[in-house]
């Protein structure tokens, strides 16, 4: 597996998000999860993506024992500011210094780690002035609890704001094929003029792009997706569209939907990496493939064509007032 440097950190080319290992999309199996953890270390992914909400709580705790006594074979970054409560009630957006410090000692416990190499920022809390936030950041880097800090879902000048206060190494937005906000709204701009990372979280669309979503029956009756306004009615409709187009490149390409969609993601840019969630190896596997797909400039545009920013239908969630800020 080739890396990459986001900021100041080497990180593996591709990443492995770890949410749905505990919920939003369906039914858990701990055992496997783990496995798919220890699969992305055999492959050498080694940057594994988890936040304190997922669960609630319960991620942290499973990433914690799957890489016990593997600690550094792995680049570990978690996030705070998504405040919820043990029953898994959500409880808004905290950014308060005194939260911070807690959150990340809560954390640290819960992984079973002395230090998170990627922290950060979940979502902008409009109530906390940014430097606020981050200079209690700032404070868990000079304690050794925090290497490098992070921001998830923010507009390009609170990024700025933040980075003022201590580096920001990486910025985690949504971005995809069917997601290309970041190209427009100046969150990709402000990335490459400050040197920021840049981290993209549902590179496969949140598994549409995979072409194995026909139908809300393809998924648990839990699953997050089926209120997430761009699965629902001719939003749905039209998004087949969409990944029909893209599959059909695929197939001539001799791969995978989802490996293409990948692809895409790792050609945007050096500093570039994707994150794709799964909690299954074969998943994984088939995912870490796409880092030696090599896309010429007229498969580019192609892809450019076949998914043009802005084609798709519905927001990226039902409530879209926390993203952006």
């Amino acid at each position: 597996m080739e890396h990459r440097t986001i900021g100041a950190l080497e990180v593996s080319a591709e990443g492995l998000g770890c949410m749905g290992m505990s919920e939003f999309y369906g039914t858990s199996n701990e055992a496997e999860a783990v496995a798919t953890i220890h699969r992305a270390l055999e492959l050498g992914i080694d940057f594994l993506d988890t936040a304190d909400m997922y669960g609630p709580f319960t991620n942290e705790e499973l990433v914690g024992r799957a890489i016990a006594g593997r600690r550094d074979e792995v680049v570990l970054a978690t996030k705070f500011g998504n405040e919820r409560s043990p029953d898994g009630g959500f409880l808004g957006v905290n950014g308060r210094p005194d939260y911070v410090r807690s959150a990340c000692d809560a954390s640290l416990a819960r992984l079973g780690v002395d230090t998170i190499d990627l922290y950060y920022q979940h979502r902008v809390d409009p109530n906390t002035p940014i430097e606020e936030t981050w200079g209690a950041m700032a404070e868990l880097v000079a304690e050794g609890k925090v290497r490098y800090c992070g921001i998830s879902e923010a507009a390009p000048e609170t990024i700025r704001r933040a980075h003022a206060t201590h580096p920001v190494t990486a910025v985690q937005t949504e971005y995809s094929l069917w997601t290309r906000d970041p190209e427009d709204n100046g969150v990709l701009e402000v990335a490459r003029e400050l040197g920021i990372g840049f981290v993209a979280y549902s590179p496969i669309g949140r598994g549409f792009l995979s072409g194995q979503i026909r139908s809300l029956d393809d998924l648990d009756e839990n699953d997050f997706r089926r209120r997430n306004p761009r699965f629902l009615g001719e939003n749905f409709t039209a998004n087949l569209a969409l990944v029909d187009r893209v599959r059909e490149i695929a197939d001539e390409k001799g791969v995978t939907a989802s490996q293409l969609a990948l692809a895409w993601v790792l050609h945007q840019d050096r500093h570039f990496v994707p994150i794709p969630g799964t909690k299954r190896v074969a998943f994984l596997e088939e995912n870490a493939a796409a880092v030696d797909i090599e896309l010429s400039r007229e498969d580019m545009a192609r892809l450019d064509e076949a998914a043009p920013a802005g084609v798709t239908a519905g927001d990226r969630y039902p409530d879209m007032s926390t993203v952006h800020r």
